[in-house]
């Protein structure tokens, strides 16, 4: 008599999701080097290959050269110059393996959203190959789930080496705050304050102006042409366009930008006292956790198209009819985003063609972080 399988355990599932999630996401990376997707491309890795060759002659970041990052991104630009490699493919590969390693997270988290995940380069388009948004991705979803998973200690270093690589992180700080000190864990915060202080206080005390100048000039931004003061600005108007900072803006429009740096802090303000006013459930801290990261993209004067592979492993993580509604709106935002970037880029920027599926794609963030934001029917009780 043939005996029954055994049934697979919980860790079972989140390696198979893992797996299998990842050989797609491999699937997907390299299906972007083919098609429509391999014409076109703007990409973000020559200054990335800068600074990595400044690193590897001995200069020091923000003393010797200027750098518009925060110190947690330095690894993953000098890494490829110090192999001594073809830069930008060794880049795209240290890209492929945080997303890799971001698919191995989500799955065990919840292995149901891990195929999303793993669908990302080709929801993200060809993009995701020179930026490094991977990286502060990965730290900030492995922080949640090792906070999720009563590792507070690991999970505040983590979300302190996030917030050190690129700064949007800070936005979840709050949140994972309330989430530790409701079950007794006050001195976890405490990790990832030293990771942080241990990224950022060497640089600030070799090079302060170079530093400080470096949060200068990304807060100075002015209204960024894909975002959502601009896309109105350029669907129902005629703005002038000007490049500075790294990207095309609409100069002339400081009180639209003011506007959208208001919104925006009151949005997430909003959601962090909304957070804290319930209960610090595990499904109420990742909704709320993606709802903060969606409003700090959705209303702020900078929206740069790779600010949503920021989304793509938090919003699937909303269980339930909720997060089905809201991944269905983040896909439509990332696919209206290819609709336009990069090949279409310039047609937009010199000519506003395309300005209303710019709008039309802003909406579908603002809608998304609506969804994430309502409260649910218990929330609502007295």
């Amino acid at each position: 008599m043939s005996r029954r399988a055994a049934p697979l355990s919980p860790s079972d599932d989140r390696l198979a999701a893992a797996l299998a999630a990842g050989a797609v996401f491999l699937a997907a990376w390299g299906l972007i080097h083919h098609w429509f997707w391999a014409h076109g491309q703007i990409v973000d890795w020559p200054a990335y290959r800068d600074y990595g060759a400044a690193i590897r002659h001995g200069r020091v970041p923000y003393r010797d050269f200027a750098v518009e990052y925060p110190p947690g991104s330095l690894p993953v630009f000098a890494l490829p110059s110090l192999l001594g490699t073809a830069y930008a493919e060794t880049f795209a590969w240290l890209m492929a393996a945080c997303g890799v390693a971001l698919v191995a997270v989500v799955a065990w988290l919840r292995p149901a959203a891990a195929l999303y995940v793993g669908l990302a380069p080709v929801l993200a388009g060809s993009l995701i190959l020179s930026r490094f948004d991977l990286w502060p991705a990965l730290l900030a979803t492995a922080a949640l789930a090792c906070l999720l998973s009563e590792r507070d200690g690991l999970g505040w270093a983590l979300l302190g080496a996030a917030v050190a690589a690129k700064l949007w992180p800070l936005v979840l700080v709050p949140p994972a705050l309330v989430w530790s000190l409701r079950r007794g864990r006050a001195r976890a915060p405490l990790a990832g304050a030293v990771v942080l202080a241990v990224a950022v206080v060497p640089f600030a005390l070799l090079a302060p102006h170079g530093f400080w100048h470096s949060i200068e000039r990304q807060a100075s931004r002015p209204l960024q042409i894909e975002s959502l003061g601009a896309s109105l600005l350029t669907t129902f108007g005629h703005p002038r366009v000007a490049t500075s900072h790294g990207s095309q803006n609409l100069p002339g429009h400081g009180a639209v930008a003011a506007l959208s740096v208001l919104v925006q802090a009151a949005a997430v303000a909003g959601l962090w006292i909304a957070f804290a006013r319930g209960a610090a459930t595990p499904g109420r801290f990742v909704r709320y956790a993606a709802a903060c990261a969606c409003a700090f993209v959705a209303f702020g004067k900078v929206l740069s198209p790779q600010y949503l592979i920021w989304l793509i492993p938090l919003v699937p993580l909303v269980r339930g009819r909720r997060g089905l509604a809201a991944t269905g709106l983040l896909t439509a935002a990332l696919l209206l985003t290819q609709a336009w970037f990069p090949w279409r880029y310039w047609n937009y920027v010199d000519s506003f063609r395309l300005a209303p599926v710019v709008l039309l794609r802003d909406l579908m963030l603002v809608a998304l972080v609506a969804v994430l934001a309502w409260p649910s029917t218990t929330e609502r009780r007295p």
